[in-house]
């Protein structure tokens, strides 16, 4: 690919993903034919970029917006796109957000997805219409593109489920505790989302972070021990090292806990009698 062909916009993003300078990034995505997943590895293996949190393309604006059951036992979030943030703070689209949230919390099925899962959905009080086409409908009035980008709802028969939204409305966590119920599990539970929100975990343990993540850390890490040239007796050890520390610092209950990191967030769990975190959700608007 030309350099003509690389637009200011992939540089811009990839410079966001990986903290790379503007030069760097040119010519990573040149030689990635203008690939931003290959762009963003090539610049991994040559130690120029800074890891990256997570590996999705930078959105538009937008809200996340959260709803608890009064009884602990349910909880449900969104995250609901546009383009600008002058949209993002008006009444129209708040209010759609709202409604949005009411009809996840109350018809969506336990777990994760996208927008697409639930647009062909009827939508209660809209004439027959769809969720679908209710938010297409904003579109139209603000003439903005418009979307539910994904939805999360857990339910708990026998633990709490207890979020995180920060005052900006642009990041929110929702998680699950079983085993346990009460202040004490609750309290629990908005911790490790306040966690979640500031350390952005992967998954909940390492053997949950997902194969094709932890092969893709491994080939770096070989680039990497390779350029520096160690010997090949000892590569596979610091590989796996490399690798190890990775999964401990991408794993929720390895990582310290971020009011007391003299403890990890496994560590803080056990102190809840019978408590093991289920599973969480972490949106952060324009983060795929």
């Amino acid at each position: 690919m030309s350099s003509t062909a690389i637009s200011t916009k992939d540089i811009s993003e990839l410079r966001t993903r990986t903290g790379a300078g503007i030069g760097d990034c040119k010519n990573a995505l040149q030689e990635a034919s203008g690939d931003m997943e290959k762009a963003a590895e090539i610049l991994r293996k040559k130690g120029i970029a800074k890891a990256e949190k997570r590996a999705g393309r930078v959105a538009a604006q937008g809200v996340v917006a959260i709803d608890i059951a009064a009884d602990g036992k349910a909880g449900a979030m969104i995250e609901l796109n546009c383009e600008t943030d002058f949209v993002a703070r008006t009444e129209g689209f708040q209010a759609l957000a709202q409604d949005v949230l009411k009809h996840v919390a109350a018809h969506a099925p336990e777990g994760a997805g996208t927008g697409a899962d639930l647009e062909g959905q009827p939508f209660q009080g809209q004439g027959g219409r769809t969720l679908g086409e209710v938010v297409k409908e904003i579109s139209g009035k603000t003439g903005e593109a418009v979307t539910l980008s994904r939805w999360a709802r857990f339910a708990t028969g026998n633990g709490v489920v207890a979020s995180y939204r920060h005052h900006n409305g642009m990041v929110g966590v929702l998680v699950e505790v079983d085993g346990a119920t009460g202040e004490a599990a609750t309290t629990l539970a908005k911790d490790v989302a306040l966690h979640v929100a500031s350390a952005d975990p992967l998954a909940v343990r390492a053997e949950d972070i997902p194969s094709d993540m932890v092969e893709r850390e491994r080939r770096i890490a070989e680039e990497q021990v390779a350029q520096e040239g160690k010997p090949e007796n000892i590569r596979g050890k610091i590989v796996e090292g490399k690798v190890k520390k990775f999964l401990a610092e991408r794993s929720l209950l390895e990582q310290p806990f971020v009011r007391e990191e003299s403890k990890t967030v496994g560590q803080l769990v056990k102190e809840v009698p019978g408590a093991s975190v289920r599973r969480f959700a972490r949106f952060k608007v324009g983060e795929a």
